[in-house]
């Protein structure tokens, strides 16, 4: 960390007592418009249905890819930050779970000036010593809080829907407060989505975050009609099955009625047909490879294929040779993070 940037952490630390007290006062951050740097016209927006404020088709997610060791080289986290706010990006999503990534968000969107123009979706994940304690969740928020360099959180989740009863009525006392300005909750696991559906029809939520993908599509069954019905924001995670589904196409070019639409890679395939559906607002490809950022913004940009168009690029894909298998390969295959939080998580050794 530079001298300056510890010294404006000083800062910030300083006054966070004086702006919580105010944080109820605050405006709404000023997200500018994401406009096209590189031609192709603007960037497809979507208005987070219960109030209408627009953000940007593709965001960042920075599981994994965001957790850097303290003292480890980041500069390329630096990097796919610029680049991601050049391009267009504006929404950004982070964790308390997610080791360092909040300390890295924080750092640099600070750093490069650009803290007003992001929108953070965050999460927490908390229990507490005994039934109705909020402590927890408190000393969590407080600490994200610090780490984002921000007064308050623009949306924040019950992270895999943990203690979900206890923490969204706590959340519902955030918003009114005016620490939040959404609430939601997130799940990966379609298992879940039952319950998620419950709970999107109680019309208390403003988001929730999801895995839907060309190949995970169990939310199609009755959650995203149950999110556009109850006017909720739906945000997508993991969007290419942590890298899994780029192993059947290695070498391949997409197809040619996919260029016709503009679509280069299979990065922007896939993305562009999650994005394509009415009742997704939001998707949040990670990584940590600047490049990577910059294809992963090409699906911002130009056409979205229509319902017939979708189902082509789905029978397209699912018909290659090794996509019935993508999914049993290991995450990130041939790749390993390093950071704080290990992933998967160590087996206990078996018996023999």
């Amino acid at each position: 960390m530079t001298s300056g940037l510890a010294t404006k952490r000083r800062t910030f630390l300083t006054g966070m007592a004086a702006i919580a007290a105010t944080s109820m006062l605050a405006p709404a951050i000023s997200i500018r418009p994401a406009i096209a740097q590189q031609g192709g016209g603007a960037a497809i927006m979507r208005p987070i249905p219960k109030t209408g404020e627009m953000i940007p088709a593709v965001g960042l997610g920075t599981f994994e890819t965001f957790d850097v060791r303290p003292g480890e080289p980041r500069d390329n986290v630096g990097e796919v930050i610029r680049l991601f706010h050049v391009h267009g990006g504006r929404v950004i999503d982070t964790s308390p779970l997610y080791g360092m990534s909040e300390v890295c968000v924080g750092d640099f969107i600070t750093d490069l000036g650009i803290a007003d123009d992001i929108f953070i979706t965050n999460k927490t994940w908390t229990t507490g010593d005994y039934l109705s304690d909020n402590s927890h969740s408190e000393r969590q928020l407080r600490q994200s809080r610090e780490r984002l360099w921000r007064d308050r959180i623009d949306v924040l989740q019950v992270h895999s829907l943990e203690n979900h009863d206890q923490v969204r009525h706590w959340l519902a006392q955030k918003k009114t407060e005016g620490s939040v300005r959404y609430i939601g909750i997130t799940q990966w696991s379609p298992e879940y989505y039952d319950t998620m559906e419950r709970l999107v029809n109680t019309g208390t939520l403003d988001f929730v975050q999801i895995a839907y993908t060309i190949l995970t599509r169990a939310a199609e069954q009755r959650l995203l009609d149950a999110c556009a019905a109850n006017g909720v924001a739906v945000q997508v995670n993991i969007p290419f099955e942590k890298a899994r589904l780029f192993t059947p196409v290695a070498g391949q070019p997409v197809p040619d009625f996919a260029k016709e639409m503009g679509i280069e890679t299979w990065a922007q395939y896939f993305l562009k047909w999650i994005i394509s559906h009415p009742a997704v607002t939001n998707v949040i490809p990670a990584t940590s490879q600047p490049q990577h950022l910059v294809d992963n913004m090409g699906a911002l940009y130009g056409e979205l294929p229509d319902r017939a168009t979708r189902e082509r690029m789905a029978d397209y894909y699912t018909g290659l040779t090794g996509v019935a298998d993508a999914l049993k390969q290991p995450p990130y295959p041939g790749k390993k993070y390093g950071g704080v939080v290990t992933w998967p998580f160590p087996q206990p050794p078996q018996r023999t």
